[in-house]
């Protein structure tokens, strides 16, 4: 019998596949036998998993989902470990969700195939949901960590500066993705991570006391 990593394995590569095909063709573009074939494996073998087009949608958005999430993660690890400014590990934590890179470009595509897909479809509308607010809670923990320490004003609410940054950050995202060289011809990516640090300076005023005193 295979081990559950080899099940887990599995199942991640036929994610990948999924999202793989998305990113190149389109959401359109994702069937079972180009999931499978793509995957490396045979249509049975991607039914073991899966037995509906529905189901393995599901969990590649969802393995998305977790993909960003990690990264996420490790940017706010990474800042704690370093005693950065809160400011800063926002930064580095929002724009990874802005498509700056042919990586994270894929990634919002395919992202935002699925959002669409969840206007209709309540199991993605559910992950969609989650991910959005798992980001106005780093985004509203850190706003309440930064009046404690001094970075933010004692008066400002941390939910409505989370709901504000978030509003600003999937703004810039989109407007990266939709038209990256811009209708001038200047790249719009250069202005995405410049905007998003001010917009965040808003918020972020003060200077930690943490780490100077």
């Amino acid at each position: 019998m295979p081990r559950t990593a080899d099940h887990e394995q599995r199942r991640r590569q036929i994610a990948d596949a999924v999202s793989q095909l998305i990113s190149e063709h389109g959401l359109d573009a994702v069937t079972v036998a180009r999931t499978a074939a793509t995957a490396g494996m045979s249509v049975g073998l991607v039914q073991h998993y899966f037995r509906t087009k529905d189901e393995m949608l599901l969990h590649a958005f969802r393995e998305v989902s977790a993909r960003i999430r990690a990264r996420v993660d490790e940017r706010i690890r990474d800042g704690v470990v370093h005693k950065r400014p809160l400011a800063q590990v926002m930064t580095d934590v929002m724009t990874e969700y802005i498509p700056l890179d042919e990586p994270r470009r894929a990634e919002y595509r395919v992202a935002r195939a699925f959002a669409g897909r969840a206007l209709d479809a309540p199991a993605l509308a559910e992950v969609d949901t989650e991910s959005a607010r798992r980001l106005r809670e780093d985004i509203a923990r850190a706003v309440h960590n930064g009046k404690e320490c001094g970075e933010v004003d004692e008066h400002l609410d941390p939910q409505s500066a989370a709901v504000r940054l978030a509003a600003v950050m999937e703004g810039l995202a989109l407007q990266v993705y939709r038209e990256p060289e811009g209708a001038t011809g200047q790249a719009v990516t250069r202005f995405a991570v410049p905007l998003l640090e001010a917009e965040i300076a808003v918020v972020f005023t003060g200077e930690c006391r943490q780490y100077t005193e």
